[in-house]
């Protein structure tokens, strides 16, 4: 059995490493030679047992999996989330956040106006913005926008708090330049997260501050509805949103 270490990435303490695929991922398996694949990854008499519950149960709490994984049929969505992928649309591409891209951000960032119904609504300043960006970086799941067209930065967003308990994940912290308000980039950009999200997790949440009017119908004009309130991550009263894999599919 050729075999790969699981990717840990954005994962947290007491969250299950389990998880089988369908998909023969570069980001999950080691790529198995045509030979190989015929003479080994599907060589179903050499693996007793492989189809009952007990064999996959212990499968699921091994710290690697046989190659040959990659080639049977269990939901993608069972695999460890990437909380950083790049995702490409017709107006936008969204990449990871690197620590490089702070300068070109808060240009973006530094337009008061961007802020002025945000809970933190000084984040246009310097020292504020710089905390916001450090903490994106050690979120794990920051993206950042660029124009397609100009390649020139445009905002951000964030993936967070991913369960696969109870298959849901957070979409937060977006922003985006005035220039490119109006909408049609704010929902490529939420239509490309909820994708790819969507390929993992049957539910993803929106936490939105209560006088953050803006916000609230743009996630209520790609289908959000508001399902309760709670404070936000820095203790801000907001109400939750939530767009589940069955809405967003009728679309």
């Amino acid at each position: 059995w050729a075999v790969r270490p699981v990717p840990r990435r954005c994962m947290r303490p007491g969250r299950s490493l389990s998880g089988l695929s369908d998909s023969p991922s570069p980001r999950t398996f080691i790529r198995c030679s045509p030979q190989h694949a015929t003479n080994t990854c599907r060589s179903s008499h050499l693996l007793p047992g492989r189809s009952s519950r007990l064999f996959r149960r212990l499968l699921s709490h091994l710290p690697w999996r046989p190659c040959w994984l990659a080639f049977r049929g269990a939901p993608s969505r069972r695999m460890p989330f990437d909380c950083q992928p790049t995702l490409r649309g017709k107006l936008l591409e969204l990449r990871p956040l690197r620590r490089e891209d702070f300068d070109e951000l808060f240009t973006v960032a530094a337009d008061p106006l961007i802020w002025e119904q945000h809970p933190a609504s000084n984040r246009y300043q310097p020292a504020v913005f710089r905390t916001f960006f450090d903490e994106a970086l050690d979120s794990g799941g920051a993206l950042i926008a660029l124009d397609k067209e100009s390649g020139r930065v445009i905002g951000s967003s964030r993936f967070h708090a991913y369960d696969s308990g109870t298959s849901q994940v957070e979409i937060g912290w977006t922003f985006l330049a005035r220039s490119h308000w109006g909408g049609r980039y704010n929902a490529e950009m939420k239509r490309l997260m909820l994708e790819h999200a969507f390929r993992f997790v049957d539910r993803v949440v929106f936490v939105v501050g209560i006088h953050n009017r803006r916000s609230q119908r743009a996630i209520e004009k790609i289908g959000g509805v508001r399902v309760g309130s709670r404070p936000d991550a820095n203790g801000h009263e907001s109400f939750v949103y939530e767009i589940t894999a069955a809405i967003f599919a009728h679309r």
